[in-house]
């Protein structure tokens, strides 16, 4: 890779590498959630997608008054909460959690702070299916790693479909693939409770806690927040935020031995469902598109900075692999071979995966936006170089003996005369490239990163619009790569009156 553009990469991740959290920050309690697809644990306010609520948001902000600290929310994949927590992002987990055995395994937890069912959601239209036992021989849908896919799972007549989000569940319960839903009483209360498509059924079914994950041996934090958490259950401050959300169960009265009426309104569980029911018609859709933009916008950006980033590490370092395969040593060219082959045949989730949680086990720790720029430039580097060394083998053989005849040494021959030929044969390659290197940007949403895809997910299951959304978001990718598609064929152009003229008879 060339000086000036090592230079204009490192400009980029200085600019927009954001500052790995550290769980022990002064004065901040540190948290994380998976806040995309998360009502009514944590999500984004359908009146104002920039602002975070949820029961689950509500208290840590008790806890973190209790503590005299401020909180500090970090969004993370489902899947990543538990890695992000051992590797030190922060200090807790809460998003549903449940301290089963296996989870104990892996994590500390602290006492339940909520203890709920699992309800059937049905169908408006349906009759029947209103007990577990009228599920069996039927097929139920339900959440990944939760107590009702356990319970569903005693039962061998049941044919089970686990989703890894709510709004898919719902989506294929409209459509018939599902006969019935089994989810715990959060979810369907706000997803099949606000929706005059649907309905709950029957009584509750199984039982259900959730508790805050800390990283194995951290029990002085554990302790620390299991204090402040009987705080607020002792004052109250727990059965008013969970009556504000219509959240209070039985369980919780029986659990905490507490069957006061606070006389609290369930005006959040109110707002919600007056904010998703109330998004009728053309109007109001337009409205709330046009507020996505700054959304969108971002996220676009945050895509380019990543794909931009990531692209120049890839052609400077295809090259140079390209170059060792094709005309170094036989060595170095087997070990070039070797990383190419390795990085093509391994799945790129993985590799950033590897490089986001996996590295820092060797001591190397890097910022979730520096971690997806190596890993999709480490891996888009290997077909890079694939290419470059197809170019390099489509420029006749005379060429090279032509430039060393002329006293070019072989190095300068390569950079005067090979290169350049080789570079015009794979410039729509690269311009492919770089577009598909934009769309698989998105897989860096795993290691906390917001981009355009992720985006998506936000929006479309916030307001269950999936149609007016996604046309928003393709547009943005659209939009983001045809500026280097006119920008390829302007540089094929130019490169190809260049060669002619360099070819050209005088």
């Amino acid at each position: 890779m060339g000086r000036p553009a090592l230079a204009v990469l490192l400009a980029w991740l200085l600019l927009f590498a954001p500052a790995t959290v550290r769980a022990d920050e002064a004065g901040v309690l540190s948290w994380a959630s998976d806040g995309q697809a998360n009502v009514p644990f944590t999500f984004h306010d359908p009146e104002d997608a920039n602002h975070m609520e949820g029961f689950e948001h509500d208290i840590v902000a008790a806890l973190a008054e209790r503590l005299g600290e401020r909180p500090k929310l970090t969004q993370n994949d489902w899947e990543g909460l538990i890695p992000g927590l051992q590797r030190g992002l922060y200090q807790m987990v809460i998003d549903g959690v449940e301290p089963t055995r296996e989870h104990k395994a892996a994590v500390l937890f602290s006492r339940p702070y909520y203890i709920t069912s699992n309800r059937i959601v049905l169908r408006r239209d349906q009759a029947g299916l209103d007990s577990f036992d009228a599920l069996k021989g039927h097929t139920v849908g339900t959440i990944k790693d939760t107590s009702a896919e356990r319970v569903l799972s005693s039962e061998k007549s049941i044919t089970i479909r686990a989703y890894d989000e709510e709004s898919n569940a719902f989506s294929d319960l409209r459509n018939g693939r599902l006969d019935a839903l089994l989810l715990d009483q959060p979810i369907a209360l706000y997803y099949g409770g606000v929706s005059p498509e649907f309905k709950l059924a029957g009584g509750p079914v199984g039982r259900t806690e959730y508790a805050i994950a800390f990283a194995a041996g951290n029990t002085a934090e554990r302790d620390r927040v299991n204090t402040a958490l009987d705080a607020i259950i002792a004052d109250g401050t727990l059965h008013r935020i969970l009556a504000r959300w219509n959240l209070w169960t039985p369980a919780m009265a029986e659990a905490l031995d507490d069957h006061s009426d606070p006389h609290v309104a369930p005006v959040e569980w109110d707002r919600y469902r007056a904010a998703i029911t109330g998004h009728g018609g053309w109007r109001a859709r337009l409205i709330r598109y046009v507020g996505f933009l700054p959304l969108i916008l971002h996220g676009a950006w945050l895509t380019l900075a990543v794909s931009a980033c990531a692209m120049v590490l890839a052609v400077g370092l295809g090259v140079m692999l390209a170059l060792v395969r094709r005309y170094g040593p036989r060595g170095l060219g087997w070990l070039a071979g070797i990383y190419i082959e390795v990085v093509r045949g391994t799945p790129l989730l993985i590799q950033i995966l590897f490089i986001f949680y996996g590295l820092p086990s060797f001591g190397l720790s890097f910022s979730p936006f520096v971690a997806g720029v190596i890993a999709l430039g480490l891996n888009y580097a290997a077909y890079e170089a694939e290419n470059y060394r197809a170019g390099l083998g489509s420029v006749a053989r005379g060429q090279m003996e032509a430039a060393i005849a002329l006293n070019m040494t072989h190095a300068q021959a390569l950079r005067l005369v090979v290169v350049p030929q080789a570079f015009r044969t794979v410039v729509p390659v690269m311009t492919n490239d770089f577009i598909s290197l934009l769309k698989d940007s998105s897989l860096v949403s795993v290691i906390t990163l917001t981009e355009l895809s992720q985006t998506y997910v936000r929006l479309s299951s916030t307001y269950y619009d999936y149609i007016g959304t996604g046309l928003l978001v393709g547009l943005a990718y659209l939009l983001l790569g045809l500026p280097f598609v006119r920008l390829a064929r302007y540089a094929e152009a130019r490169l190809g009156r260049g060669m002619t003229q360099q070819t050209g008879h005088h």
